[in-house]
């Protein structure tokens, strides 16, 4: 029995995609070269047709760029290299999610303890702030500049002094600067905190993260018997 044959527009359909995405993502590397028939339109196989369902099952749980990557690497039968692809996201994965204990934990810690009215008015000062992080003050400058904490400023002296509430940022900052997140991304999660408000809506915000995070493990799982049958290929 001739193998089957597939033209753009049936794998397209089977997807809900355009054709030219179709030949997008064989330029791209991520469906393998097509054959061509006499008439030089493309004309692509099972193989084709299990490349594209594996990419579209991986991509939401490991990207869009890790997901093409995995499946060159496929193409080249170096299953070495798609299954680093695969540990390194999972265990990206474990340490986003790790992290995010981490920090549930340090809010936790800051709302369990309310600060004495005499500190709340005072602040600690970016030395004290700097020692109970265990970091130089320089970072705290540096964390300054980038938005993640917002010092007061004494009016005689110009020191900075740290309220109840930079204190929070700082020590949610910590905790995301260990996981290996860049400064811009902990300043757009310490503004989210901001704008959260109370205790109830930041634990909101972080049920929000570990939601996105349980959807990547599910997504990943999901996409694993389909990279397996094009392996298998």
């Amino acid at each position: 029995m001739a193998a089957r044959s597939f033209r753009p527009i049936d794998l397209a359909r089977e997807h809900g995609l355009s054709t030219q995405a179709v030949r997008n993502y064989e330029d791209a590397g991520i469906l393998p070269p097509a054959d061509r028939g006499d008439t030089g339109y493309r004309r692509y196989s099972e193989t084709h047709a299990r490349a594209l369902r594996a990419f579209l099952a991986l991509r939401p749980g490991y990207g869009h760029q890790a997901a093409a990557a995995m499946l060159r690497a496929a193409h080249r039968r170096d299953a070495e290299a798609v299954f680093r692809f695969v540990d390194q996201a999972h265990a990206d994965l474990l340490h986003e999610r790790r992290t995010l204990d981490e920090v549930a934990a340090a809010l936790d810690t800051l709302t369990a303890a309310p600060v004495p009215a005499e500190d709340r008015s005072a602040g600690v000062t970016i030395g004290a702030l700097a020692h109970q992080l265990g970091m130089h003050p320089a970072s705290l400058r540096k964390w300054e500049d980038a938005g993640i904490v917002r010092p007061q400023r004494d009016r005689a002296t110009g020191y900075r002094h740290y309220p109840p509430e930079a204190v929070r940022d700082a020590q949610v900052a910590r905790q995301l600067r260990r996981g290996g997140y860049p400064l811009p991304q902990i300043t757009l999660f310490v503004n989210h905190l901001r704008a959260a408000g109370d205790s109830a809506d930041l634990h909101d915000v972080l049920e929000q993260w570990r939601t996105r995070i349980t959807a990547r493990s599910r997504a990943m799982l999901t996409a694993a018997p389909h990279l397996a049958a094009y392996l298998d290929l």
